[in-house]
């Protein structure tokens, strides 16, 4: 499943994971609206369940399935949070989920996998490996495929993110979320612009992993690049479908450094009094980054999770 979802998909997904997600808060602080010259709309999916955003589209995949494939149950590769979410939304479901992880994956994101009922099956840290592996699994169970971002169910579920927002803050001048896979940026990007045609959309991408930004600057997807970024959530390559969407949408990246990112990371801890994990911090480093981009304006910003080593803090 590589094409992209319409609104009617996203209104679909919203519906199907009613009643499984949480409609998440949006958080408001004078502090960081000061900082940067703007009114900031914190989008707190560090609050939804499984601790990040990517449980929206897990669910809606799973909730898609027919009964027939569901009983086969469901495989993904991931480094964390999308696996956490796909054996949570499994979980509602009673089926099972295969997770493939790479070497290297933050200890306590599969230690959470294991805790939500999903069965880790180890590869070496890279694309084909991962991608090997799932076949292997496939093969082996009959499992089905939810890619954690070119699959348009996961979109569509991702895409509810930005109902809800536009519901709780209708007034926003632009919305910016991080980008690694597309998933996410892709799912928003269709949604808002279904509901606000005129909304400016950007993307905060780690530097030492800025695919997306040659990509898009480039006008045609990268396919090869080693990141180098402390925002493990951030480090795989866009998809092509993703690619598609973000030019379709002119979603603007903005590329952050791995400092620019722990410093925007603190200050949302300190001020906002939020646990998030660093990928989710590249959006209000992006706004620091650029305050005259942003200034006086009403900017939606989505927190991605909170699944957080708390003994490996970046700082």
């Amino acid at each position: 499943m590589n094409a992209l979802p319409d609104i009617g998909a996203i209104r679909d997904a919203a519906a199907r994971i009613a009643p499984h997600a949480v409609v998440t808060p949006v958080l408001r602080s004078a502090v960081l609206d000061a900082l940067v010259g703007a009114e900031l709309h914190f989008k707190c999916e560090n609050l939804q369940r499984g601790g990040a955003f990517k449980f929206r589209g897990a669910c809606n995949a799973v909730w898609s399935l027919s009964d027939e494939e569901a009983a086969r149950g469901v495989v993904t590769h991931s480094s964390g949070n999308h696996g956490n979410a796909l054996a949570l939304a499994a979980a509602t479901r009673g089926i099972q989920a295969h997770v493939v992880v790479p070497e290297g994956a933050v200890q306590a994101k599969l230690e959470a996998i294991a805790r939500a009922g999903g069965t880790l099956h180890r590869c070496a840290p890279t694309q084909a490996a991962r991608e090997a592996m799932c076949d292997q699994v496939q093969a082996q169970t009959g499992a089905a495929l939810v890619h954690p971002y070119a699959d348009a169910r996961v979109m569509a579920g991702q895409g509810t993110l930005a109902l809800e927002l536009l519901g709780q803050a209708p007034q926003l001048d632009a919305l910016i979320t991080p980008v690694g896979g597309g998933g996410l940026a892709a799912g928003v990007a269709i949604a808002a612009h279904a509901l606000k045609p005129g909304l400016a959309l950007f993307a905060a991408e780690p530097a030492g992993a800025d695919d997306a930004a040659r990509s898009l600057a480039a006008g045609a997807r990268i396919e090869s690049l080693s990141p180098d970024t402390v925002c493990d959530g951030l480090r795989a390559l866009m998809g092509q479908p993703n690619f598609e969407a973000l030019r379709a949408h002119r979603v603007e990246v903005i590329t952050v450094s791995d400092a620019e990112t722990v410093a925007a990371m603190r200050l949302l801890w300190s001020e906002l009094k939020q646990v998030v994990e660093v990928s989710s911090a590249t959006v209000l480093a992006a706004m620091l980054k650029q305050p005259r981009r942003f200034a006086g304006m009403r900017v939606g910003l989505v927190l991605t999770g909170g699944n957080v080593d708390l003994d490996a803090l970046p700082w």
